[in-house]
């Protein structure tokens, strides 16, 4: 209905609405047809009329979606109402001489009642007859906190989400047994799979956004033992930010399930080396560095500088940073090869950065296998291209991005992470720039992480392919791991292998179970194919080995080792040697001098 329509038909029925509550009250109090033909009571009639109609549209009575009608529109009617009965009985008083009292408080009352009877019958007519749909679903809210109190409310008074409420769920004792507008607290987490069965619940939605990862898992493995699909509404973070809607549900993700608390970074000692400094990120389209780059935009850098090789990962992450900070930031994106030295010279020649992080590299350890010459020119020549360029034109802080697959490494791509962060540590011994490695596992989402080759081996039908039963691997979200990159290169002092806290190991195959479970499926649908180790797989990752642990953090999530430093004038006679050797005696070399177990006698010999 058009506005005006809609104006007129509420005109025309508040205006029948206010002279029918007038007459009734006269009546009621004065049986007597005779009295109602009285100026005294035309006068008040039309008084009131005119009230009533000026203070609608002063309260905007006739311009609120009534089908959303709540307490705010009921308190506006009630001033309405109560300023228009004051104004008549003024009128009454100045023009006859006498105030009917007890006329006006029945006209009141029944004025209250009928005019916020007809836009409330209206809201209960569409909600119960009008808006009823063939296909709702039946809904559990886990959280009847104001998260879940709003998701309620959405779902009772948006005609177009399909979604009904008919209980809560909550582990706050002082909640059980109430009723949220109109929907009953019904038990706690351990009572998910009774509500489900009892209410007939066909959606479960997790509505706590503040709720902590463990939490969050605990809660998913009990709503995954019913066949209810189970969403969440998104992370407080997004809501504050204006991101996103409560009403927007997500499916639940493995990183809700294997994620940690989100770190508290130190923001002043990152904005005063980040601020208004020229930073360069190498590897800028990837998933660690473009993350990198949307973090370090959060502290107003004066430049920030995308290098990169592949044309459209830059492209991207240019745009994407170009549409939210292009008044604010001078974004810079460069195509190069980090094993064009030339080209990594000129670079950072041009721009000098005050800060680089290197995040170029060959990560994917079985391709390296094949492939061993390409991860020596990537990883460990394209590293000391970097650094050394870092170096020359002052660069005060080298951040590498280096891998736990540098620790005890059997294969090549994990020992070339290795040889590169004993580049940068002897690069460290005599450079004014401050060289230092990260070092962390594996990141969820990334291109080369294990979770998208599962995602779509679920969707084709399954199996999903995992090495062996007991394998492990640390993780960490994308945006967790930049941000410590970020952190640990303010705490920064020069030589150190920062060692972020991944938590605990997780199974390879309990990762696959969850995803099955997060995608509607069982295991035994899909199923599990276990394959064996590929070349140069490990069982297990470490962060530090034995010699490198200490235990004590420097910043919360932060572990500093200090791994065995080589004599520069060996690493760089050692390294200039590599590109020589024949395949296999590269590969032996490589994991020999990762792994310690070539003396440094030996390596003059090699690099000889």
């Amino acid at each position: 209905m058009t506005y005006g329509k809609r104006l007129t038909v509420l005109a025309v029925l508040d205006s029948v609405i206010v002279l029918t509550a007038i007459y009734i009250s006269i009546f009621t109090l004065h049986p007597d047809l005779q009295i109602i033909k009285s100026p005294f009571i035309l006068g008040t009639a039309v008084t009131l009329l005119i009230c009533h109609h000026v203070l609608a549209s002063l309260y905007h009575l006739y311009n609120k979606a009534w089908q959303y009608a709540s307490v705010g529109e009921l308190m506006a009617i009630v001033k309405a109402v109560t300023f228009s009965i004051l104004m008549t009985a003024a009128m009454q008083q100045i023009v006859f001489g006498n105030i009917n009292f007890r006329a006006l408080m029945i006209t009141w009352m029944l004025h209250v009642l009928f005019i916020g009877g007809s836009r409330f019958s209206w809201r209960m007519f569409r909600d119960n007859y009008i808006s009823k749909q063939k296909n709702i679903k039946r809904t559990l809210i886990i959280g009847a906190g104001s998260g879940g109190t709003m998701v309620a409310r959405q779902l009772l008074h948006n005609p177009d989400i399909d979604l009904k409420p008919v209980a809560f769920i909550d582990d706050d004792p002082t909640k059980q047994k109430l009723d949220i507008l109109g929907v009953p607290v019904v038990g706690d987490s351990s009572y998910i799979t009774t509500a489900v069965e009892r209410y007939q619940v066909e959606n479960i939605v997790i509505a706590i956004p503040s709720l902590s990862q463990k939490e969050i898992s605990r809660i998913f493995d009990e709503c995954v033992k019913t066949k209810a699909k189970t969403q969440i509404i998104p992370k407080l973070e997004d809501l504050m930010t204006g991101k996103v809607s409560v009403n927007q549900f997500r499916e639940v993700e493995v990183e809700d399930l294997l994620g940690r608390e989100p770190v508290v970074l130190d923001i002043d000692s990152i904005s005063e080396y980040v601020s208004s400094k020229t930073v360069l990120i190498t590897g800028a389209g990837g998933s660690i560095g473009s993350e990198i780059c949307r973090q370090i935009c959060k502290f107003n850098p004066r430049k920030i500088v995308l290098v990169g090789h592949g044309e459209n990962s830059i492209y991207q992450i240019d745009m994407e940073l170009r549409k939210i900070y292009q008044n604010q930031i001078e974004i810079i994106p460069v195509i190069g090869d980090i094993q064009d030295r030339t080209r990594m010279f000129e670079v950072i020649e041009e721009h000098r950065p005050f800060v680089v992080y290197h995040a170029a590299a060959h990560k994917h350890v079985p391709l390296m296998e094949y492939n061993p010459r390409e991860a020596v020119k990537n990883n460990i020549f394209g590293t000391k291209n970097v650094a050394e360029a870092a170096e020359t034109f002052g660069v005060n802080t080298f951040v590498l991005i280096s891998s736990d697959k540098a620790v005890n490494p059997p294969n090549v791509m994990g020992a070339t992470k290795r040889f590169a962060e004993i580049v940068i540590q002897s690069l460290a011994q005599t450079s004014s720039t401050k060289f230092v490695a990260v070092r962390f596992g594996n990141v969820l989402g990334s291109r080369g992480s294990v979770i998208p080759l599962f995602k779509k081996q679920i969707q084709a039908g399954g199996p999903v392919t995992v090495t062996h039963p007991d394998m492990t691997r640390y993780f960490m979200t994308i945006p967790e791991a930049s941000r410590l990159v970020i952190q640990s290169g303010a705490l920064a002092r020069g030589g150190e292998i920062f060692v972020l806290d991944m938590g605990e190991p997780v199974k390879i195959v309990d990762l696959a179970r969850n995803l099955i479970k997060l995608s509607g499926f069982t295991e035994e649908e899909i199923g599990i194919h276990f394959g064996g180790l590929r070349p140069g797989e490990k069982m297990y990752e470490e962060l530090l080995n034995e010699g490198e642990i200490h235990s004590e953090q420097i910043f919360p999530k932060i572990h500093i080792g200090k791994a065995k430093v080589m004599d520069v004038a060996v690493v760089s006679a050692l390294i200039n040697r590599l590109l020589k050797l024949s395949d296999e005696e590269m590969h032996d070399t490589l994991i020999g001098v990762a792994n310690n177990k070539i003396d440094t006698t030996s390596l003059m010999f090699i690099a000889n």
